[in-house]
């Protein structure tokens, strides 16, 4: 008797494991703080789904995506029109919040608060600025006392969405950086040396002294880095923070249909320059269990899953563009 009771809860329990719908995705580093605590906090309400997401950059969600090997992808620069037309299936973007791409420093001698410019951050990434005590640097920073230390550019290896958003600021800002390197998730760097993903970026700088690279700006905190504050569109040294991106956010105008869009160098009052979006990458085949999946968990983390945003160091959406989301996902 007990057997056979042992033998029907442990079938119960693999009929109940099994009856998860799996959902599978991979892409940016960038939002993956967040959307590990949005995954956590969806299944304690939704049991019957699984989500495995795999931090690869924005480059490789592109590619899985097209090549239909997950159900959802995940990336902070916009596919472009020519990887949109070479999909199997219309692929949406949809905008889940917005972060920072900070410049993060680790020099001994130079404390937080470190102020520069486009023109001499992009100089910095060329490898034409390679000492710390730079007369450029030291003209934005007429009380700090600057190191004679090397600079050690540290930027990505693989293909990222956060080198997409920080070299579309650099190209913005910099005729010079524009015409040598140029903007995408994948450049030639002149300068520095590579690292995996947001973490391995952070990671190196903050074991290096004299480093200077770029991440988002949840990963800079956790690692406990020093962010540049950086000279914006009207002029403000501004400090990366949730604030400051969603001063950048409210330039935006366009609240529905295709929100590929740049808050790049807002022209806002207290707009952190380097500040964008993040979407997940949605397949339009409604007939898929999965998908169906995405498309129950996005109209939650648009709405509920909204409020994690600012304790994760990241701006919530404006409040028109999630509710016209929203409505168009049911």
């Amino acid at each position: 008797m007990l057997k056979n009771l042992l033998m029907f809860l442990a079938l119960t329990i693999s009929l109940n494991v099994s009856a998860a719908q799996k959902v599978n995705g991979a892409g940016a580093t960038f939002p993956y703080p967040i959307y590990s605590k949005w995954f956590s906090e969806y299944q304690k309400i939704n049991k019957d789904v699984e989500f495995n997401y795999q931090s690869i950059g924005s480059g490789g969600g592109i590619k899985q995506v097209l090549a239909q090997t997950v159900d959802f992808g995940a990336t902070d620069a916009p596919m472009t029109d020519e990887e949109l037309k070479s999909a199997k299936t219309p692929i949406r973007h949809i905008p889940t919040v917005l972060g920072a791409v900070v410049v993060a420093y680790n020099v001994n001698g130079i404390q937080a608060g470190l102020h520069l410019d486009g023109e001499v951050l992009a100089k910095i990434f060329l490898g034409e600025i390679t000492k710390w005590n730079d007369a450029a640097i030291a003209k934005l920073n007429p009380k700090a006392k600057l190191p004679v230390t090397d600079i050690l550019v540290v930027r990505r290896s693989d293909g990222s969405g956060t080198t997409a958003v920080f070299t579309e600021y650099l190209a913005a800002v910099s005729a010079d950086f524009k015409s040598k390197v140029g903007a995408g998730k994948n450049v030639n760097w002149p300068a520095g040396i590579g690292a995996k993903g947001n973490e391995g970026v952070s990671a190196m700088v903050s074991q290096t002294d004299g480093a200077i690279g770029y991440t988002e700006l949840a990963y800079a905190i956790n690692t406990q880095l020093k962010t540049v504050s950086m000279k914006n569109a009207k002029g403000e040294f501004i400090v990366p923070s949730v604030a400051s991106i969603t001063a950048a956010a409210s330039s935006v105008k366009k609240f529905d249909g295709d929100l590929r869009m740049s808050i790049i160098n807002a022209d806002a009052k207290g707009a952190y320059p380097i500040s964008s979006f993040t979407y997940i990458l949605l397949p339009e085949n409604a007939a898929s269990a999965p998908v169906k999946a995405v498309r129950a968990f996005l109209g939650w983390a648009l709405k509920d899953g909204q409020k994690f945003a600012s304790e994760l160091h990241y701006a919530p959406l404006p409040k028109k563009m999630s509710e016209s989301l929203l409505k168009s996902l049911k």
